[in-house]
């Protein structure tokens, strides 16, 4: 079959560091063109596939302020939609603005939505929803005014992430510094439990950091090290006690929960969004609602089998599994068009 992959270019496909859409994209078309798949990769020039790659923009415009992010936005999508009749299936990945594009080809367009900057874009996705298969990434992160092929969870490259049996005594804080993700939330859960806390992720409201982040950063019971790439990644989640995810908005999925997983730690998430949907509560982590229940939680970390933890991602978030639904999706819009 041959599929465009059409991916953002706020960062380079797989990312460097940040990137949780771009990440996802590059698992998926790796895996596609393992089972022999024609896959055309549309991302940034310093991208990297064993598929073909086909780029305009030179790199990722979060990585490089001179590239004017809605100018180059239209010329990516164009460069896929100039091309479009030339695939058996489009594969969007890059929010509402490619829908407005579906009416220059006939051939059909999947869309995975991976979350609502906010109501305001619903409109783009209402009026093609007739048109465009849309694929949501948990049940929590549905609109109900749209139709839904099916649900498909994220998967992950299970060998990126080594399984640790015995961690260190500290909890992590890994994502975007953002209210929404919930970073001064993490440090008062270390701080009353009397935890060294150790934070990565992106700075992407600075005003925030400024306010409650940066005065607790102290490099020894509060540690932050910055966005970090894949190898510290995979250390810090694997020796951690547990990742703190006290996230405050409804979280459609959250790709660092499951990679802890992967790495058998497990997870006090608030009960929000996907969450109730990734967390076995009891058996890889806990469910709690606000501070205080995560702080009563920490104590009975170790009580969980880490073991579990992985097996949940080698049962549920493999992407094994993810590229089989996909494929199997394809293969359905495929034959609804022929």
């Amino acid at each position: 079959m041959r599929i465009a992959m059409l991916s953002p270019i706020a960062w380079r496909t797989p990312p460097r560091h940040y990137g949780p859409w771009e990440s996802v994209v590059s698992v998926l078309t790796e895996g596609l063109v393992e089972r022999g798949h024609d896959v055309t990769l549309f991302a940034t020039g310093d991208s990297l596939t064993s598929g073909t790659l086909r780029a305009v923009c030179p790199q990722g415009y979060e990585e490089d302020q001179t590239i004017v992010p809605k100018v180059w936005e239209a010329l990516h999508i164009t460069n896929l939609f100039d091309d479009a009749d030339g695939f058996d299936v489009i594969h969007n990945h890059f929010d509402f603005l490619p829908l407005t594009y579906t009416g220059m080809t006939k051939t059909p367009v999947v869309t995975t939505i991976h979350g609502f900057s906010s109501a305001g874009i619903l409109p783009v996705y209402e009026k093609y929803n007739e048109r465009v298969a849309y694929v949501s990434i948990s049940d929590s992160d549905r609109a109900p005014q749209l139709d839904y092929e099916r649900t498909i969870y994220h998967g992950i490259d299970l060998a990126q992430f080594d399984f640790q049996s015995r961690p260190d005594d500290y909890l992590l804080f890994f994502g975007r510094i953002h209210p929404d993700k919930g970073a001064k939330e993490a440090i008062e859960i270390a701080k009353r439990s009397n935890k060294k806390l150790i934070m990565a992720g992106i700075i992407q409201d600075h005003s925030y950091f400024q306010r409650h982040i940066h005065a607790q950063i102290d490099n020894r019971r509060v540690i932050y090290k910055g966005s970090v790439g894949p190898v510290e990644r995979n250390q810090l989640l694997g020796k951690a006690a547990a990742l703190l995810h006290p996230i405050n908005f409804e979280e459609p999925f959250g790709l660092s929960v499951v990679e802890a997983m992967a790495c058998g730690t497990p997870v006090i998430a608030f009960r929000r969004g996907s969450m109730p949907e990734i967390i076995d509560d009891g058996r890889n982590g806990y469910l709690v609602k606000n501070v205080h229940e995560a702080v009563d939680q920490v104590p009975r970390i170790s009580i969980l089998s880490r073991s579990a933890c992985r097996r949940t991602v080698e049962e549920r978030f493999s992407v094994e599994r993810m590229v089989d639904q996909y494929c199997d999706l394809y293969q359905q819009i495929v034959g609804k068009r022929s």
